[in-house]
């Protein structure tokens, strides 16, 4: 497994969401965003649709009818009914399931440091987890470890 930690310091979370999940469905795979926060799923699901009028990005909840052919799925759960192997933990809260997916990508903000801290220490000495942390730097995101 691959696990990205994204620390927030500019943008929003759907704004960072919508960026990963544009890198994402350019590369062919399914998407599961995580949040138990239903306004920031909401949010998230409103940055997605209203992304480039080009490419702009179809997604829904998964609890709504045909979840299951959803490209970008939110839902409150870790379970990924659209068969996403991607997963984007929006509200920086690690999940039992998270371990399943190909990759992982962990956002959090300054009052979610110590948490994330915690979910890295998790995986110390793994050798099958791959950690990566990214921060912004003058409006880009740079990767740091």
């Amino acid at each position: 497994m691959q696990l990205d930690f994204w620390q927030l310091s500019r943008d929003p979370v759907e704004r960072v969401v919508a960026l990963i999940a544009e890198r994402t469905r350019g590369g062919g795979e399914k998407l599961l965003v995580v949040s138990e926060d239903e306004s920031q799923r909401a949010a998230v699901s409103r940055a997605l649709w209203e992304g480039k009028p080009e490419a702009f990005l179809t997604n829904g909840e998964a609890d709504a009818p045909h979840a299951e052919r959803q490209p970008i799925l939110l839902s409150a759960t870790s379970a990924a009914v659209n068969g996403a192997r991607y997963l984007v933990i929006a509200d920086g809260t690690w999940r039992e399931g998270a371990e399943t997916f190909e990759r992982v990508f962990l956002l959090f903000g300054d009052a979610g440091t110590e948490t994330a801290r915690g979910t890295w220490r998790q995986f110390d000495g793994r050798e099958d987890v791959e950690r990566s942390y990214y921060a912004q730097e003058n409006g880009k995101w740079v990767k740091k470890a």
